[in-house]
């Protein structure tokens, strides 16, 4: 177990150490969250609060893991596709922040670099593991998708990806659920070591890594709790989700992802119908998406932040402890 606790707690470390030099160098640059003026109002005063926090999972992700990892391709898929896709998120956030042009990076482009860094994980993981395009389906055994492997792996990538950065909307939302997701990811990475390898991945670098992923999002939660000091911004959202994608491929639980997700899964669907409902009723299904708003807003249920976190937080909990009893039944 010390493979999973020793960098996880390495992990808290670091990250308690990096945030606090990160914060002032963050606001002196100006990198300042903007809040939309159309969400609930109390979010308002959160405007101006330094942002892109997650260059810091950037850093502590590929120190510890070049640390406590083992030396292959299982390392450099990982640590290359988390942090491209941290960096496709800094990229949106440097041109919210410092071009001043709020959406960031335009739908296209941000779809572009999601396909094109999704390809590299999918098929770094098929062709050059060896992975093949076999799909694990709880109760029902393993079955070889063939070319719909593809399709149904960058429909989850993208899932996963977008999911989280749906999530991270509210004060330690994304970073709670997520230490959840990693710590269940971690526990099934750990239980593979020993076992015959699927696809030459290597399990001490992924079981390493899931706790490292998980460090980094407790040692955020000490700044990011509300109030929030500090945001991780989509630097750091589209890092995590990454992550979880990255995990999830590399050990053949793409539909476990689901469940391990669960909030994610929630979230984006949330959006997806709220979108669709609207443009072909004209009516909206919930009172503000994603869901976590719901909770929030005085036409949805009007609670305080500081109560639907929690809330989410244990949902991801019971997701985790779910995903886990499906994979040990």
């Amino acid at each position: 177990m010390r493979i999973l606790l020793w960098p996880l707690l390495s992990a808290v470390i670091l990250g308690l150490i990096l945030t606090p030099i990160a914060i002032p160098i963050l606001r002196k640059l100006r990198f300042g969250q903007n809040v939309r003026n159309d969400g609930p109002q109390a979010h308002l005063k959160k405007s101006g609060t330094p942002t892109m926090g997650g260059v810091v999972f950037i850093v502590n992700m590929v120190i510890m893991t070049l640390f406590w990892g083992e030396f292959g391709f299982t390392m450099g898929l990982t640590v290359g596709v988390t942090g491209l896709y941290g960096l496709l998120g800094f990229s949106d956030d440097f041109i919210k922040t410092v071009k001043k042009r709020s959406l960031g990076l335009r739908a296209w482009q941000k779809m572009l670099g999601e396909v094109l860094i999704a390809v590299l994980l999918i098929f770094g993981a098929t062709l050059a593991l060896g992975r093949g395009t076999d799909l694990a389906i709880p109760f029902l055994g393993t079955v070889d998708a063939g070319i719909f492997y593809y399709i149904l792996a960058f429909i989850l990538v993208a899932g996963v990806t977008n999911g989280v950065n749906l999530t991270d909307g509210m004060d330690g939302l994304a970073a709670g659920c997520c230490f959840f997701s990693y710590l269940g990811y971690g526990i099934l990475c750990f239980h593979c070591i020993g076992q015959p390898p699927f696809a030459g991945v290597s399990y001490e670098t992924l079981t390493a890594f899931a706790g490292i992923m998980a460090g980094i999002c407790l040692s955020f939660l000490f700044f990011n709790h509300f109030p929030a000091k500090v945001f991780m911004g989509d630097t750091g959202s589209l890092f995590l989700g990454g992550g979880l994608a990255v995990l999830s491929i590399l050990t053949g639980t793409e539909f476990l992802l689901v469940v391990m997700g669960g909030v994610y899964v929630i979230e984006a669907l949330s959006v997806i119908i709220q979108v669709v409902s609207f443009k072909l009723t004209g009516k909206r299904v919930f009172p503000m998406t994603p869901i976590h708003h719901s909770f929030e807003v005085e036409n949805g249920l009007g609670w305080k932040e500081t109560k639907v976190v929690p809330t989410f937080w244990a949902a991801s909990a019971v997701f985790m402890a779910l995903a886990l009893f499906l994979y040990f039944n």
